[in-house]
């Protein structure tokens, strides 16, 4: 893919940056939905991981990582927080060249950043069916 396209590809999104807290919410979320659980601070550290990769870019060159992050990442695209894309190049050679990216998939991030899971859901629910626990006792007393 040439790099004019991944360009306008990226020229296209709505958003095209995220915050840690938006990506920490998304990661957190986004592994609830595959009934996979992680914790707030595990979720804040897993987004910081990838924030240090990606800086102030939205790709990092796949050939940087180590085996350990590389796994991390698979798991991100497995929830929709990462992207992968590659570019082909001929060599002076005659030989063909791929170069693998990771992309950070800002829509799907703010899409799962704002997305109510069953959890909360619950718990509102909750509060709208327990409003009758807030009535004082004397008045369900019969007149």
């Amino acid at each position: 893919m040439s790099n004019a396209k991944i360009k306008n590809e990226f020229a296209l999104r709505k958003k095209p940056h995220t915050d840690l807290e938006e990506l920490s919410t998304a990661i957190g979320i986004g592994l609830s939905l595959q009934n996979r659980k992680m914790s707030r601070e595990e979720s804040i550290q897993a987004a910081e991981h990838l924030i240090n990769f990606f800086g102030y870019n939205d790709r990092v060159i796949d050939n940087m990582l180590e085996p350990e992050d590389r796994d991390a990442f698979y798991t991100m695209e497995d929830i929709g927080v990462l992207q992968t894309e590659r570019e082909e190049t001929t060599l002076y050679d005659g030989r063909e060249w791929r170069i693998h990216y990771w992309l950070l998939n800002t829509d799907r991030i703010t899409e799962l950043s704002k997305m109510e899971t069953k959890e909360v859901m619950k718990a509102k629910e909750d509060e709208t069916f327990n409003f009758y626990e807030n009535i004082p006792e004397e008045f369900w007393k019969a007149s």
